[in-house]
């Protein structure tokens, strides 16, 4: 996963939710957090069994509570040995802060299945062992029988509680193994087997519980209210707690990708959401990522393509692709091109004559794109721009002798060059030339060579700006006003005289 200071990473929101045990304290932690889900389960199970009358002599209930304090002061200790052992791959690389390899992370992300498991293994022993001793220990039999299932049946619930509890409590050890390695699969309960889970531990277990002491065959008369209520809130209780981890399991990851998507939609394709899941949600998590990773890496590719072809030709190429070939077109050619720039460089120095470049192609730039055109090339010094190719403009002639006027007005300001503009507009041809593999969009036609050949006319003339006759008739009659006849040349390579136009001194 990608971060970094400028990367926006969706947070989690809340003190309770944003909890989560980190480095060396991590998986001792998390079974110091497991050992008191159990002693909680335990103690449940207990109050019940003490709870439950069975019509004969409580002698036995003192063997069955010192069993179960013996298997207790055995089984907690061999099952948090357990746990640290089996997860000792993943206590090492955490303790020594280095990202793990594929090998541990699979290992960190089984940490919740083998949590439960041991948990698992170990009340379904302690069952076995109370059921025995109950059977010996009271007159009826089946009194061990019921203690047995009784102690089954909190073990299932305990069992699902701790995996839960650990899902939550390990998912930043989740996340550091997630980041490494991202998930290709699901790699431990989706989406349906925990709710199905949750179902289990708020309405099976309860419910079979409650089943069973009515049909326990040990207690003809039934239950006593006291172990029903204590059953029914304990079950309360349980589902409320299992009920409130699969929501937060599930509920905060979709509101977290929700504002990832969110923030894409705005255009901010930076946002990263943290992977701390390693099924289905995780594997969304990390293809939301990706898309946003996809998205910004094209938005940077459509930038620096924007930049060297313009915006324009950069969104007509990704909107119809590119190719060779090209269109005839009416447009408008402008050519503005530095006077006196050999003298100029000889005086500054290439690198300072750079910087000066730079800013005076800003200006061009930021001229003909705030009016419509497209800065089609730069050539040393001067640059060729049009205007009503690759895409249509309400009004090319008066466009570009908009433009022109302005630009020589933001030079004259500046004060740093002298330049010329030359206006031309009539038809060209217009598109992709060169190789399969290396094309350039450009305009190729009559007006273009008569705009440059204007340029050189404009380096003499006070307003820096000349334009052709048809130019200045084809704009519109506001842009227009702004222009006068001078003089009828012979521009070198045509052999008729041209009709050109200056600015009108104001």
């Amino acid at each position: 996963m990608t971060s970094g200071s400028s990367v926006a990473q969706t947070r989690r929101d809340g003190a309770w939710a944003s909890w989560a045990p980190t480095g060396r304290a991590a998986v001792p932690a998390i079974v110091l957090l497991v050992v008191v889900a159990n002693l909680v389960g335990v103690a449940t199970v207990v109050a019940l069994l003490i709870g439950v009358e069975d019509g004969s002599s409580d002698t036995g209930r003192g063997p069955v509570l010192w069993a179960v304090a013996a298997y207790l002061a055995v089984a907690l200790p061999a099952g948090t040995v357990a746990g640290l052992r089996r997860q000792r791959v993943t206590n090492r690389w955490l303790m020594a802060r280095r990202e793990p390899t594929s090998g541990e992370a699979g290992h960190a992300l089984r940490l919740p299945v083998d949590t439960a498991l041991i948990a698992g293994l170990i009340w379904l022993l302690g069952a076995v062992l109370v059921g025995g001793v109950s059977a010996a220990a009271f007159p009826d039999p089946l009194v061990g029988l019921r203690t047995g299932v009784a102690t089954l049946l909190g073990g299932m619930a305990t069992a699902g509680v701790t995996y839960l509890l650990v899902a939550r409590a390990a998912r930043t050890v989740t996340a550091i193994a997630l980041a490494a390695h991202p998930p290709v699969g699901a790699l431990t309960l989706g989406v349906r087997p925990r709710l199905l889970l949750t179902w289990g531990l708020t309405s099976g277990v309860p419910m079979l519980g409650v089943v069973l002491l009515y049909v326990d065959p040990s207690n003809p008369d039934g239950p006593g209210r006291g172990a029903v209520v204590f059953l029914v809130v304990v079950a309360l209780l349980v589902g409320g707690l299992a009920t409130l981890l699969t929501a937060r399991a599930v509920g905060q990851p979709l509101r977290d990708l929700r504002d990832a998507v969110q923030h894409v939609g705005r255009g901010d394709y930076d946002v990263r959401v943290v992977v701390d899941d390693a099924g289905e949600i995780g594997l969304l998590q990390e293809g939301v990522n990706t898309m946003a990773a996809g998205l910004a890496e094209r938005e940077r590719l459509r930038d620096l393509f924007g930049r060297h072809v313009g915006t324009t030709v950069a969104a007509r190429a990704l909107a119809t692709g590119v190719s060779l070939g090209g269109e005839e077109r009416t447009v408008a050619a402008l050519f503005v091109d530095i006077a006196g720039s050999t003298s100029l460089v000889r005086r500054t120095g290439p690198a300072e004559m750079v910087g000066l470049l730079n800013r005076f192609f800003e200006v061009v730039v930021d001229t003909i794109e705030s009016n419509g055109g497209l800065v089609n090339k730069f050539e040393g010094d001067a640059a060729l721009c049009v205007f009503g190719a690759p895409t249509d403009h309400a009004d090319p002639a008066g466009a570009a002798l908009r433009a022109a006027r302005h630009i020589c007005d933001a030079v004259r300001e500046a004060g740093e060059v002298d330049v010329g503009v030359g206006v031309a507009c009539g038809r060209v041809w217009a598109g992709q030339v060169g190789a399969a593999s290396r094309l350039e969009y450009t305009v190729i036609g009559d007006p273009v060579n008569e705009a440059a050949r204007l340029t050189e006319l404009a380096k003499e003339r006070a307003g820096r700006v000349v334009a052709s006759e048809a130019t200045v008739l084809a704009a519109a009659p506001e842009e227009r006003a702004h222009w006068m006849e001078d003089a009828a040349v012979e521009l070198r390579g045509r052999g008729e005289p041209t009709t050109t136009w200056v600015r009108r001194k104001a």
